[in-house]
C-alpha cells in the first residue's frame, strides 16, 4: 500500500462505523501507508442510538446508558481518545423482578437467571414450590442432543421449566434483546450456556463451577461497584471524542447511500443528490435492512430482508425526592411477561448512576415495547407517559407529576437474532466475499448489540480491509 493511495469508504456513523474509521486511520498513520478513509452518515449527527440529553443538571440517555466493563474494547477505545478520566462505574444496588404484583429481589448467585447458589433459589417467593421442583430436574436431565442451533426459550424451558423461564430468564434476556426468546437463537446470543450444558450435563452445576469465587469479607467495599461503565458527561461525549480524533474532512454527514456498484476496479458509492465516490474497499456499518437496500441489485443480502427488528421506547421521568414517598432500596427491576404491565423494566437511574441527577432529585428510566407487543411505541408522548406512571404507581408511592419527561422512540432498532442467524451471517459473508471482494458488513445486526460488541466488529472490519488491500497490492505486483 506504499505506492497507491487506496480509498476506503465506511457507510454508517454509529459506534461501529466510528470505531472502524478511527482504527483504520490509526493503522495507516502507524504503518506509514497511504490510505484515504471516508465516513458517510445519512443523518446530521454521529452516534446512531447513542444520544444524550443534558437538562437542568440531569444527564439523560435516550438510547443505551452504559456498557459491560468486562468487555474491554470500549474501555480501550475510551483510553485512546482521551476519555478514561470521564469513566464511572455503576453502583451495585439490589435488582428486582416484578411478578404477581410484587417486587421480588433477584435471587442471589443467579447468572442471567440461572441459579448457582441453592439457598437463595429455595427461599425466594418468585417461584412456586412446583416451579422450584421442576427447575431442580436440571440436576437429573441428560445433556441435550448436539444441534447447530435452537431457540433460547426451548433450551432453558427444557433445563429449568416454564416458571423460571417466564419469571426470571425471559425478563432478563428480553431486557437485552427486546425479543421473543422462543424465536431468538441460542448460538447467536448465549452459546456459552449450550457449551456449559454439553460439558457438565447440568446447567446449574456447570454455571456454579464457572462462577467467580465469592469475594472475601475485606473486599466488601469493592462490592458496591457494578458491572457497567459509562461517562460522567454522557455516552454521546464518547462519540464526540472519537469524531474529534478523525482526520479533518474525512466525515460526511447528511449523505444517504443509495447503492454500491462493482466496477472493473473498485466500487462506486452512489448517494442522494447525485453524489458519487469511488472506493477500493467498502464497510457497511449500517442496520441489516439498510445494507440489504444498498446492495439490492446484487441480491446478496436478501436473506436479511426478512430479519425482524423490534421497536422500543425509553421514558425518562425527573422528580424532586419528596415526590417519592415509598422508595425502594435498589437500582431497578425487570417485569415478568406474565404481569399486566406496559413497562418491561425500570431503572432508578439516580441510584445506579449518581452523576445523572442533581442532589435532591430522582431520575427514573422506563422501557416499553417488546417483540409482538410494540403498539405502545406509536402512541403519543402523553399517552406513553400516562401508561408508564400508572405502572410505576403500582410499585411506588409517587405523589407528584414529573418535573419533565423525555420520551425516545427507536423504531425497528433492535435486530432479532432468530434461530439460524449465525449460519445466515456466515453464508452472506461468503457470498459477499465471492461476488464483491473488498466489501464487508459489521454492526449490531450481526454479532452483538452492545457497544463493545460493535467496536469489536469495527476492529475486525479493519483487519479484513487491510488484508484485502494487501492482497490487491500483491496481485498488482504480478
Amino acid at each position: 500500500m506504499q505506492g497507491d493511495n487506496y480509498k476506503v469508504v465506511i457507510i454508517g456513523g454509529g459506534i461501529t462505523g466510528l470505531a472502524t474509521a478511527y482504527y483504520l486511520q490509526k493503522s495507516a498513520k502507524e504503518s506509514g501507508k497511504s490510505l484515504d478513509v471516508k465516513l458517510i452518515e445519512a443523518t446530521h449527527r454521529l452516534g446512531g442510538k447513542v444520544h444524550t440529553v443534558k437538562r437542568d443538571g440531569y444527564v439523560i440517555e435516550r438510547g443505551p446508558d452504559s456498557f459491560l466493563a468486562r468487555k474491554r474494547s470500549a474501555y480501550r477505545l475510551a483510553e485512546e481518545v482521551g476519555m478514561k478520566k470521564e469513566l464511572v462505574t455503576s453502583t451495585s444496588g439490589k435488582s428486582f423482578v416484578l411478578a404477581r404484583e410484587r417486587l421480588h429481589p433477584m435471587p442471589g448467585g443467579s447468572i442471567m437467571g440461572i441459579p448457582t447458589e441453592i439457598a437463595p433459589f429455595i427461599t425466594t417467593a418468585l417461584f412456586s414450590p412446583g416451579g422450584k421442583l421442576r427447575a431442580a430436574a436440571d440436576f437429573l436431565l441428560p445433556r441435550s442432543a448436539p444441534v447447530s442451533d435452537q431457540s433460547l426459550g426451548g433450551f432453558f424451558r427444557r433445563r429449568l421449566g416454564n416458571e423460571v423461564v417466564e419469571n426470571l430468564i425471559e425478563p432478563l434476556l428480553s431486557g437485552i434483546y427486546a425479543g421473543d426468546i422462543d424465536q431468538l437463537s441460542l448460538m447467536s446470543t448465549f452459546p456459552q450456556f449450550y457449551q456449559v450444558e454439553q460439558k457438565h450435563r447440568s446447567l446449574i452445576l456447570g454455571m456454579k463451577k464457572a462462577a467467580p469465587a465469592a469475594p472475601k469479607k475485606e473486599q466488601h467495599k469493592e462490592e458496591k461497584q457494578g458491572a457497567f461503565l459509562t461517562f460522567k458527561s454522557g455516552l454521546e461525549s464518547f462519540i464526540h471524542a472519537i469524531e474529534s480524533k478523525l482526520e479533518s474532512g474525512s466525515v460526511y454527514k447528511g449523505l444517504r447511500t443509495e447503492s454500491v456498484t462493482k466496477l472493473s476496479k473498485g466500487y462506486k458509492i452512489s448517494m442522494n443528490g447525485g453524489v458519487e465516490i469511488i472506493a477500493d474497499s467498502v464497510v457497511l456499518a449500517v442496520p441489516h435492512h439498510a445494507a440489504a437496500s444498498i446492495l439490492n441489485e446484487t441480491k446478496i443480502m436478501d436473506e436479511f430482508k426478512e430479519m425482524p427488528s423490534t421497536s422500543v421506547a425509553t421514558v425518562a421521568l425527573a422528580f424532586p425526592e419528596k415526590a417519592i414517598v415509598k422508595d425502594i432500596d435498589g437500582s431497578g427491576f425487570v417485569v415478568s411477561r406474565n404481569s399486566d404491565y406496559t413497562i418491561t423494566a425500570c431503572t432508578w437511574t439516580h441510584k445506579k448512576w449518581p452523576h445523572s441527577a442533581p442532589k435532591g432529585k430522582v431520575l427514573l428510566r422506563c422501557y416499553v415495547g417488546r417483540a409482538n407487543d410494540e403498539t405502545i411505541v406509536d402512541l403519543s408522548d402523553d399517552a406513553i407517559i400516562a401508561s408508564v406512571l400508572e405502572d410505576l404507581r403500582k410499585t411506588m408511592d409517587i405523589t407528584m407529576e414529573p418535573e419533565f419527561s423525555v420520551v425516545s422512540r427507536w423504531k425497528d432498532s433492535m435486530p432479532q437474532y432468530t434461530v439460524g442467524h449465525k449460519k445466515r451471517v456466515s453464508s452472506t459473508q461468503e457470498q459477499l466475499s465471492a461476488k464483491m471482494p473488498g466489501v464487508f458488513f459489521a454492526g449490531s445486526s450481526y454479532d452483538g448489540l452492545g457497544m463493545p460488541d460493535c467496536i469489536d466488529q469495527g476492529e475486525e472490519a479493519v483487519d479484513k480491509v487491510l488484508e484485502f488491500l494487501q492482497y490487491r497490492e500483491k496481485q498488482a505486483a504480478f
